[in-house]
């Protein structure tokens, strides 16, 4: 048995990680679209690193699209097995693919309309008929579930507590007769979510996969998101009369801030300015979210004992139509915005920030991790001039970022999920999905609870797994 990682290897972006059984069968973990790599990021989604035909089934972890993404284009280049992912993880995935093609479609349309002298028309990586294949391939297994996939394979799901539908997969691989078991974490949420039931326990496992996004890293000292926001929308909308900016995913980081600004609201403290989430994906990700209350911890449920929507306030406004996004440029009295993708190289929102960045009144506000090299990174970082659809902008907005507002777990919250794994068990643990000197930080503070052997995978390194 080998194992091959061919995304989100020393990086958080592009998850695809691939088990190869001695008897030819090849299970694919996650699919994900490389994003935020600066010029090589079209280079990455284009070359697999393995043979799309080949791959016999995929287990998805979960929605985001840099876990589910490139699964269309894996459709396209061949794949026609089963891909197994928990309900809500299907629900949102099939809107985020969806959305995903549309937004590559309409950046290679714009981007063929202004191409310089000699340059290649660009193509997008894959169609909406391309994820209406993908859907059609897509298959259910509910948390808890012990699923046969084969009579070698079997595959159980428990909750990450990352997003809706997200899981940690668990492999029970059969080969000469002996089992080898192989826990997948997907993306690990945090302890006490704002919105999300904690991650679950999970049986004794041989080899683990494990992300590292947040391995040096505590969010519980950072102040609450709630007041940081307010301070962020009266500094910016009432003494400087601008906008605030958002780039946030669809799915998880807008329903969190949604449900923050509602518990301003629920306080009697929420400012009376206009608030517009711009992006029809979110609209239709916080419905499914609405879909699917058993996600909600305790303190959610009680809230909507006297709040019937959590994610409604006085002033929000969903944009759907680009007409309606375009004028909200035009539009000088103060707001704050809404839009995705995240790390905002895609979507909606870089032309928020093109039409923005150049006004000290306003603020453009990061809520999430950000890969370095994407434009959300660059701002984070400090860059006075960055590039926004091929032409330098002078950075003069002022750029906050509230670090705690992560769906990703802290050092302590992958610790705590590791927590029931005896470590002498526990033959090999890969790290995965996070920056090179982070997981060696992380590294070092696994070998301290006993995880003897830890590796950290390049791009297309091949391990094997033994019995």
């Amino acid at each position: 048995m080998k194992i091959a990682f061919h995304g989100a290897a020393r990086t958080v972006t592009g998850s695809k990680h691939l088990i190869t059984l001695n008897s030819g069968v090849q299970i694919l973990l996650d699919c994900g679209l490389f994003q935020g790599m600066g010029r090589v990021t079209d280079q990455l989604n284009e070359y697999f690193g393995f043979d799309p035909a080949a791959i016999s089934y995929v287990i998805l972890s979960h929605a985001h699209i840099d876990h589910c993404g490139l699964l269309p284009k894996l459709v396209a280049d061949g794949f026609s097995g089963a891909i197994y992912c928990t309900p809500g993880t299907m629900d949102l995935a099939r809107i985020l693919m969806m959305d995903s093609a549309k937004i590559q479609m309409q950046d290679s349309e714009f981007t063929n309309r202004h191409l310089r002298e000699g340059e290649e028309e660009e193509k997008p990586l894959y169609t909406d008929q391309d994820v209406i294949k993908t859907v059609g391939l897509m298959k259910v297994v509910d948390y808890g579930e012990d699923f046969k996939i084969d009579e070698n394979i079997k595959l159980k799901f428990t909750d990450a507590g990352h997003i809706l539908g997200s899981a940690a997969a668990h492999l029970t691989l059969k080969e000469e007769g002996k089992e080898t078991i192989l826990t997948f974490s997907g993306d690990v949420g945090r302890y006490g979510d704002m919105l999300l039931k904690s991650p679950e326990v999970f049986d004794q496992s041989d080899y683990i996969v494990m992300e590292s996004t947040y391995g040096d890293s505590l969010h519980k000292d950072l102040a609450p998101i709630e007041k940081q926001l307010l301070e962020i929308i009266n500094h910016t909308c009432k003494v400087k009369r601008g906008k605030v900016i958002i780039p946030a995913f669809s799915v998880g980081r807008t329903q969190e801030l949604l449900y923050a600004l509602n518990g301003l609201e629920l306080k009697n403290q929420l400012p009376d300015i206009a608030y517009y989430v711009d992006s029809p994906l979110s609209a239709q990700a916080t419905a499914v979210l609405k879909n699917h209350t058993q996600v909600y911890n305790q303190n959610v449920m009680k809230i909507l004992e006297v709040d019937h929507d959590i994610f409604a306030f006085k002033g929000l406004k969903f944009i759907e139509s680009t007409e309606e996004s375009k004028a909200l440029n035009a539009d000088p009295r103060p707001c704050l915005i809404i839009s995705s993708s995240g790390m905002a190289e895609g979507g909606r929102v870089r032309h928020h920030i093109k039409n923005n960045i150049g006004n000290a009144k306003n603020t453009i506000l990061m809520v999430g991790y950000a890969e370095p090299s994407s434009l959300a990174g660059r701002l984070i970082a400090g860059q006075k001039v960055v590039e926004i659809f091929r032409e330098d902008y002078e950075v003069k907005a002022e750029v906050q970022s509230i670090r705690s507002m992560s769906a990703h777990g802290d050092y302590e919250d992958l610790l705590r999920f590791l927590s029931c794994q005896d470590p002498a068990k526990v033959r090999q643990l890969f790290l995965v999905h996070g920056e090179y000197q982070v997981q060696q930080k992380f590294a070092l503070r696994l070998k301290a609870e006993g995880f003897n052997l830890v590796s950290i995978p390049t791009q297309h390194e091949v391990f094997e797994l033994g019995f």
